[in-house]
């Protein structure tokens, strides 16, 4: 008896690098608007408010949003648990933990996927997620 699989094609560096663009240009207009409001113009001033910004900007995105922000909303592409369970806020706290331990290495765990079969980064395999055409 033959099994029906479901393939999914599964998004490599490029894709995903222009989505993180887009989301880095919209929550440096967001910080930009923060520091201008509650610190005179000084990013310094803010930076804490900004950092706890960006992580509920991604993490509540990709909680809430169906696994995408602004910009991979507009690559159409998003997170998916490779378990096939829904992605959530648990595993998106884990994915957000996964992308400080990708970048500590001079970025070497971002530049993963462009080697790996599967196309994940260090945080997709600590996460256990695939990034996939929405």
């Amino acid at each position: 008896m033959a099994t029906a699989t479901m393939t999914v094609e599964k998004i490599g560096f490029g894709t995903r690098f222009v989505a993180f663009i887009i989301d880095v240009i919209l929550l440096g207009i967001i910080n930009q608007i923060v520091a201008s409001v509650f610190g005179g113009g000084d990013m310094t001033q803010v930076s804490g408010l900004t950092t706890l910004i960006g992580i509920a900007y991604v993490v509540g995105l990709w909680t809430y949003w169906g696994g995408q922000t602004v910009g991979k909303k507009a690559m159409g592409i998003k997170i998916v648990k490779a378990d096939g369970t829904p992605f959530g806020l648990v595993p998106a706290i884990i994915r957000y933990v996964g992308y400080i331990v990708s970048g500590v290495v001079l970025l070497l765990g971002f530049f993963w996927i462009l080697f790996d079969p599967n196309k994940q980064g260090w945080h997709d395999k600590i996460a256990g997620t695939y990034v996939v055409k929405a």
